[in-house]
């Protein structure tokens, strides 16, 4: 977290008391853009608002409850409880509990995750592999992200490809309105629907925030952009345009995935009484690392006019080294902490004292698979490390069978958990069961776990097929029964180990692992699930659907909002080990000493063979790599070692390696920042000798 002070500098103020008006806050890398919207909601406060009309979004759930607990030592725990501090997504599921069934769905609805959407666009497009069932997701969270339906989408289609991912499409949003369930892009466009269309929805909406405050602006898309606008465009001119935006243009990275830079150059457009504030102290990083991100983002055309600048002094050079492979690379990686160590820690500009940890050591590269030789070196040199972005224990199998039975709890007419709960453990319903109970459910317009207690099921299959679908109906509704009426951690607990218990789960697992070690791993896991949704029923205080909430509740309860909260779920545990992540992965994060690796052309900026790019597409990639490029440097505090390779493998060749254009643009004075390696070396040599010679000797 940056170093910010406790006292406002003159930009920071002037953000937190513009008050009468729409407010953009253009606040760069570690210029204390938290502690901002902060101030802000306690400002806002005083004016006479209420904590509930202040809306806060951002984007994920840690940044949410960081807004929150800072929020709550500023303005008090009972203030900070009332106000509406949610990501974008957990404010949409809000939204559609209160106003779904004006869009067509049932109050329990179902919330898909991304295997489940795998699932379902298999299953509508036929396909028979992950890979094209992947791509046509990704095509149509994009056209989601951009406003478009199926048949928008199909209008626009560029090829063939497209024209069969607009039919997928529209084959799957008819599951999706048979199975009562919605995918994460849905909690934007169907709330967006609604406040459109529906008049008293949108006013009452409107009614409920005055103020809304949007972190990581930057990162928003179309149907986010639209839906803010909605929510701040009352017909009362004295209150329309009362939101604050927080965001830099320089770190829009996410056009991937349906960011657009374009919602920044829109605001000044649809307000032109819009208030631009830059932040342009930064809190974090010395003289010469936030020299080097300005040069290199004077590459890009400017939308609005902003360069960092610190109090902390020049500090370390940063510096250039050149491998001569991956190995190599990793190797240096290597020794770049075992030296920092070694010298005792003490950082350039003098904020921190004292051992170096090996947390405050992060290697950031342009790709996942960039990470496998760096893993290698540091496990032979017993550097503790983890990779970002890596399995999620949500994501795990076992956690993923018992969510689908409690979503299953939740909304009986979800298809793709109710496949996923019949099927594990296997209790003698096959795939031929299945099947005829599929087109049973098709023939009838009925969900799976309704079919298959209707009489005429008997009909269609053999007796035994029939008792052991109603045997697990029976579980279900007994399951459902109990949930609905077991509240406290103590009572939840029992309920949910009794539940794995009746459906054979653990033996399940020792049977279907190769070793009894795996399986015991995987129900070790089972039991901190259930502890976890225990706590929650005991009234732990957490942060989840926008409400901050401490009172017990129903293990059905909990599971209502199960899908939305392990799906932004980010676990955050404090371990001294060195950071592995993409560029991506590490926006929003510091440290005090940062590697930049592989930074050669074809890897940052990425570059693939099989792209044919337009020269405009090309220009705006390119500028979207050099934000990639400055998000990198600025993550680093005092230390910034950039390294390119001079061979780097490309499938299963090796080519030559080109350094990237932007260590030119970075400007730095190569005699000053490019050390010979034997030299260094010698150096952190000489300085250890001589740390070992001082220290006391004990005979």
């Amino acid at each position: 977290m940056a170093n910010t002070p406790d006292i406002l500098n003159p930009a920071q103020l002037q953000a937190v008391h513009h008050l009468s008006g729409p407010c953009l806050v253009l606040a760069g890398a570690g210029s204390g853009k938290t502690r901002v919207i902060v101030q802000k909601i306690a400002r806002l406060l005083q004016t006479g608002l209420a904590p509930r009309e202040i809306a806060a979004i951002t984007f994920t759930n840690k940044a949410a409850q960081e807004m929150r607990e800072r929020a709550k030592g500023l303005v008090g725990g009972r203030a900070a409880k009332d106000l509406a501090v949610s990501t974008f997504h957990s404010l949409g599921v809000r939204i559609l509990r209160e106003d779904g069934t004006r869009v067509g769905l049932k109050q329990k609805f179902s919330i898909l995750d991304a295997d489940d959407v795998m699932g379902v666009l298999r299953e509508a497009g036929g396909a028979t592999d992950n890979k094209q069932a992947r791509q046509w997701q990704w095509t149509i969270s994009l056209w989601k992200n951009q406003g478009l339906d199926s048949d928008a989408a199909a209008a626009i289609a560029k090829d063939a490809d497209e024209q069969v991912a607009a039919q997928v499409m529209k084959r799957y949003e008819e599951r999706l309105a048979a199975y009562q369930a919605v995918d994460f892009d849905d909690l934007i466009s169907l709330p967006l629907k609604l406040l459109q269309r529906d008049a008293e929805a949108r006013a009452n909406w409107q009614a409920k925030f005055r103020h809304v405050l949007v972190d990581e602006y930057q990162d928003t898309n179309a149907v986010q952009y639209e839906l803010l606008k909605l929510l701040v465009s009352p017909d009362d001119p004295a209150r329309r345009g009362r939101f604050t935006a927080v965001g830099d243009d320089d770190q829009s990275i996410y056009g991937w995935r349906g960011a657009t830079i374009d919602n920044l150059r829109r605001l000044p457009q649809d307000w032109p009484d819009l208030k631009v504030i830059p932040l342009e102290q930064n809190y974090r990083s010395t003289g010469n690392i936030l020299r080097a991100a300005n040069h290199v983002i004077a590459g890009n055309p400017k939308l609005f006019e902003k360069k960092l600048w610190s109090e902390f002094g020049d500090g370390d050079p940063v510096r250039l080294i050149e491998c001569d492979g991956e190995e190599h690379e990793a190797e240096r990686a290597v020794a770049f902490i075992q030296g920092l160590r070694a010298q005792g820690g003490a950082l350039a500009d003098d904020r921190t004292t004292g051992q170096t940890k090996f947390s405050d050591f992060a290697i950031l590269y342009r790709a996942n698979h960039l990470a496998r030789v760096f893993e290698k070196k540091l496990r032979t040199a017993n550097i503790p490390y983890k990779v970002s972005g890596g399995t999620s224990f949500f994501d795990r199998a076992e956690i993923k069978d018992l969510c689908a039975w409690l979503r299953l709890l939740v909304n009986p007419d979800d298809d793709p958990a109710f496949l996923r709960a019949v099927t594990t453990p296997r209790r003698g319903i096959g795939h031929t069961t299945l099947g005829k109970l599929g087109a049973f459910s098709a023939q009838w317009k009925l969900s799976l776990f309704a079919a298959l207690f209707s009489k005429s099921l008997a009909a269609q299959m053999g007796a035994k097929a029939v008792h052991g679908l109603h045997e697990f109906g029976r579980l279900v509704n007994e399951l459902q029964a109990q949930a609905e009426r077991t509240t406290g951690a103590d009572d939840a607990r029992a309920l949910l180990l009794g539940w794995v218990k009746d459906i054979g789960y653990e033996n399940y697992l020792f049977e279907s692992e190769d070793s009894e070690k795996a399986a015991a791993s995987r129900w070790t896991n089972v039991l901190d699930f259930i502890d976890w949704i225990a706590r929650r029923c005991g009234g732990e205080k957490r942060n989840d659907g926008g409400v901050y909430e401490d009172e017990k509740q129903t293990v059905l309860q909990v599971a209502q909002t199960i899908s939305v909260i392990i799906s932004l779920a980010e676990r955050d545990e404090e371990q001294d080990v060195v950071t592995l992540s993409t560029l991506h992965a590490s926006k929003g994060l510091e440290w005090p000493h940062v590697m930049l690796v592989g930074v050669n052309e074809g890897l940052l900026p990425f570059k693939s063979d099989a792209e044919e790019m337009s020269a405009e597409v090309s220009k705006t990639r390119l500028e979207e790599e050099r934000r990639l490029m400055y998000v990198g440097i600025t993550r680093a505090r005092s230390t910034l070692v950039v390294s390119s390779l001079r061979r780097r493998k490309k499938g299963r060749d090796t080519v030559q390696g080109v350094p990237s254009r932007f260590i030119a643009e970075m400007k730095l004075h190569e005699a000053t920042v490019q050390e010979n390696p034997r030299e260094r070396l010698k150096r952190i040599r000489a300085d250890l000798a001589a740390k070992l010679a001082a220290a006391p000797h004990v005979d």
